[in-house]
């Protein structure tokens, strides 16, 4: 499980890059560095994949604890 846990969280981190990687390549004034996709659309559309990977994550989580395959471990409640 912790596997998978990492695996969303390099992924989340991975789709982070390419937007980083999309805002900081291309021309200079506003000059296009590459043909194709204009960079502001690939980093809105690889921010949008990083907020996407972020709610799968958590609702695995959430899934995961209500199915009982991970536990809640750490601090106990004081009663």
């Amino acid at each position: 499980m912790k596997f998978v846990f990492l695996l969303g969280l390099l992924a989340i981190i991975g789709a982070l890059a390419m937007a980083g990687r999309a805002m900081l390549q291309g021309g200079r004034n506003g000059k296009p560095g590459e043909p194709g996709e204009p960079k502001g659309k690939r980093m809105a559309r690889a921010l949008a994949l990083r907020v996407a990977l972020s709610i799968a994550l958590f609702a695995f989580i959430l899934i995961s604890y209500q199915m009982g395959w991970i536990q809640p471990t750490g601090i106990p409640l004081a009663r």
